[in-house]
């Protein structure tokens, strides 16, 4: 397999958190996020909604997962990983 060449640089930190919180809050109005960047593409995410009430943990979590996946789709996607998931009902 070939290297592949990016030709701009990866985006900031800080607008990757702010893309990964909207888009949870696009998904998930009433929820509250929390976004950490980690090391270059790398996040953790906390995530307390109530639409998450009566769901069991891994379908909360794909709901968040749902909510980013254009973030993570492609082979030049900005974000490579959520380290870190955790949901919660307020």
């Amino acid at each position: 397999m070939a290297l592949k060449i990016l030709s701009a640089p990866p985006p900031e930190p800080e607008a990757l958190v702010e893309a990964l919180r909207n888009a949870v809050l696009a998904a998930l109005p009433d929820a509250a996020v929390e976004v950490e960047a980690r090391s270059p593409g790398h996040f953790a995410l906390s995530v307390v909604s109530s639409a998450f009430a009566g769901l069991p943990r891994v379908r909360q979590q794909q709901k968040v997962y749902a909510a980013i996946a254009p973030l993570l789709a492609g082979d030049e996607a900005p974000v490579h990983a959520i380290d870190q998931l955790v949901t919660r009902t307020p």
